[in-house]
């Protein structure tokens, strides 16, 4: 008996040894990711050998892996309820709970695991990614590190401890947390030296938070490991864009571009195509843009990046209702596309489709948390409907011996992003001393301002001034009407009507001169850097005079940041009634002269920093038929913005042109502006 025991349990072993050995196939599958084999090798096996715990557990893995979580959770339901006790089964039926993102799950349930057994690898590591699934970064890395404690070097412990410092850094990163995110990344630098996921997402930090310079740092680095040149050329290329370096920015993507012929990998083809198209479409070279726009769709049509390259294109050219038609394509290909969404946004809010705009930045929002492009760009839009208060304190002087000193005060108060409420206050007093005179005034309007059209609106104020002089004291009704217009692309016209009293010395104040004006601006820009604007006024006035006015403005903007630009301007006025000693009124006055102008534009400064401008001119002016004379005009400004909702700044201007005052005067004013917005958010908007 104890012999025939012995014989079958040596047949029973040797059994079994054959029956491993036959599924050493099956496991080559798995260990090799050939999924599909696996799951069709053990499907094989268990029709043999059905309750057989390994190939169970082998053919749920190979299903798993292979697209059926569902079906391998299933499985190991059935496993763990058949093994209740068997800690491999344990550990496989949390796997899949990872697989069918069951994460809080599979957070109690690996948590019981390490209780079971505090130095298990498997269970610390799922463990550790479930957290890392769950955004508990903190703890996934703790318990990563645990993992690493019992089996050192691992190198799957180290890879997902990469992924983790880069989520963990990206969580940083989109709560503006900039310092904690670079941290972090330098972090996993120590495990990974060079490692380019890592430096990409570190050179993308360096972007966002506007650090240019250790941005370029970063993607020369990349750069060091030949296989990366081209990537890391797309992001120089795009490091140079926005410090504005736009040739620079063409230069580098033409050396990403002509390595196309050398690359394998498609999405770096394809990233590569839309830097370089980027960069022709920043230095204004459309048609070369338009031209490999068109070739790339007529080969891939309806593909996603190229529609907003398209898009993107046209914005710059201001064909915004063809930025929005593309930008819808792109959302019905993917509504959750982010070029799709924020693209259409800045198209709508460039045609005036403010509500629209909002929309469409918000649901940028709604599948990409807290991105900060998006942000931006509703605060910049809530910004443009904030209620604001501006006043101005200002002293001018003259060679006439006309002295001034005034206070402008307005409110804006939008209630829609279509009506605002408007009012003005202005106090001035002016003296001369030659001639004994000295006048004060106080002018008060109220109005609004209606969109009527997305390319149309009004603006109407009504109000008084009132003027006490030497020898007069009265008050005159006033007015200001006007209406806004874009009739087609890169064009603006305004036209309108303003009543006015004529103030600029107490004389003039105590003459009580009133002076309707019909005006028109027209301002035409080209996506040549060329731009023309011209002013016309024609004036009729209660002393029985008129005036018209002519001013033209041809100017070439030779950078974009800060604003640079230089041109020429040109002055007609003409009078029908000559009365010099009252006032400067020519028969005709003719002033050319060239100009410069450098400006920081306050809109786009951001908070704790200055911005400023500057406008230099000289030329010559003809009155009547005298002889020329020579002009110059200096106007600066210079200020500081302290927060998103205050700013400060000091400007003066120097003239001697004559239509500033009279033949022959030195015009001189200094002044203080101030503006405050009164809320943090439009009033409509508020929660």
């Amino acid at each position: 008996m104890p012999l025939k025991k012995s014989l079958l349990f040596l047949a029973l072993f040797v059994s079994f040894l054959t029956f491993a050995q036959d599924m050493q196939e099956g496991f080559t599958y798995l260990e090799t990711g050939k999924y599909a084999k696996a799951e069709t090798f053990f499907k094989t096996v268990l029709k043999d050998y059905p309750d057989n715990k390994t190939a169970r557990l082998c053919y749920g893995r190979a299903i798993g892996l292979h697209g059926k979580p569902e079906d391998a959770n299933k499985l190991f339901i059935d496993l763990l309820a058949d093994y209740p006790s068997d800690f491999e089964v344990k550990l496989n039926y949390g796997e899949s709970l990872l697989w069918t993102s069951n994460f809080p799950k599979a957070k109690t349930f690996f948590k019981g695991l390490i209780d079971e057994d505090p130095k298990s690898f498997p269970a610390l590591l799922s463990y550790a990614n479930t957290l890392s699934n769950l955004k508990e970064y903190e703890e996934a890395l703790l318990y990563v590190d645990k993992a690493l404690e019992v089996l050192p070097g691992n190198p799957n412990a180290l890879t997902s401890k990469k992924y983790m410092f880069l989520g963990y850094a990206y969580q940083n990163q989109q709560a503006q947390n900039y310092e904690e995110a670079e941290r972090l990344l330098k972090e996993s630098l120590k495990l990974f030296n060079d490692d380019k996921d890592t430096l990409l997402n570190l050179a993308n930090l360096y972007l966002i938070a506007g650090t240019f310079d250790k941005a370029e740092t970063t993607y020369q680095t990349i750069a060091k490991n030949p296989e990366n040149k081209t990537l890391a050329l797309n992001g120089l290329a795009l490091v140079n864009h926005l410090k504005g370096k736009e040739k620079n920015a063409l230069s580098i993507s033409t050396e990403a571009y002509n390595t196309i012929p050398n690359l394998n990998d498609t999405t770096l083809i394809q990233q590569t195509k839309e830097r370089y198209i980027q960069a022709l479409i920043w230095n204004k070279k459309f048609k070369d843009a338009q031209n490999l726009i068109d070739t790339i769709i007529e080969e891939q049509p309806n593909q996603n990046w190229i529609l907003a390259l398209r898009a993107t294109l046209n914005i710059y050219k201001s064909d915004f209702k063809k930025s929005v038609a593309d930008y819808n394509r792109i959302l019905v290909n993917d509504s959750s596309s982010f070029d799709g969404n924020l693209g259409k946004a800045n198209a709508l809010k460039a045609i005036g489709k403010y509500d629209n705009a909002y929309t469409s930045a918000e649901n940028t929002l709604t599948f990409y948390d807290k991105q900060k492009d998006a942000t931006n760009f509703i605060k910049t839009l809530n910004t443009s409907f904030t209620p604001f208060w501006e006043t101005k304190a200002s002293y001018s002087f003259d060679n006439g011996d006309n002295k001034a000193f005034g206070i402008q005060t307005k409110i804006e108060f939008p209630i829609s992003t279509k009506f605002k409420w408007l009012a003005n206050y202005g106090y001035r007093t002016t003296s001369n001393k030659v001639t004994n005179n000295d006048a004060t005034s106080n002018d008060f309007s109220l109005g609004l301002s209606y969109q009527l059209l997305p390319n149309i609106t009004f603006k109407g104020l009504a109000g008084v001034t009132s003027a006490k002089a030497n020898t007069s004291d009265y008050t005159q009704f006033v007015t200001d009407l006007s209406l806004n217009i874009k009739p087609i692309k890169l064009q603006v016209l305004d036209i309108g009507f303003k009543s006015e009293i004529q103030s600029f010395n107490a004389e003039l104040l105590d003459r009580e001169i009133v002076m309707n004006n019909i005006y028109a601006n027209y301002s035409l820009s080209t996506n040549f850097n060329l731009g023309w604007f011209t002013q016309y006024f024609y004036t009729w006035q209660n002393d029985e005079n008129a005036r018209n006015l002519l001013f033209t403005s041809l100017y070439y903007n030779i950078l974009p940041k800060p604003s640079l630009k230089a041109g020429l301007n040109y002055q007609y006025i003409t009078f029908k009634n000559q009365v010099p000693t009252i006032y400067f009124s020519p028969e005709k006055f003719n002033a050319g002269e060239v100009f410069v102008n450098i400006i920081k534009d306050e809109a786009i400064t951001k908070p704790k920093e200055w911005f400023y401008e500057l406008t230099a001119a000289t030329g010559l002016q003809y009155i009547e038929d005298d002889s020329n004379q020579s002009t110059y005009r200096i106007q600066g400004k210079l200020g500081y913005k302290f927060s998103e909702r205050a700013l400060l700044n000091l400007y003066g201007t120097r003239s001697n042109i004559a239509s500033a005052t009279a033949a022959g005067f030195t015009f001189n004013e200094i002044g203080l502006r101030f503006k405050w917005y009164l809320f943090d958010a439009p009033i409509f908007r508020k929660s």
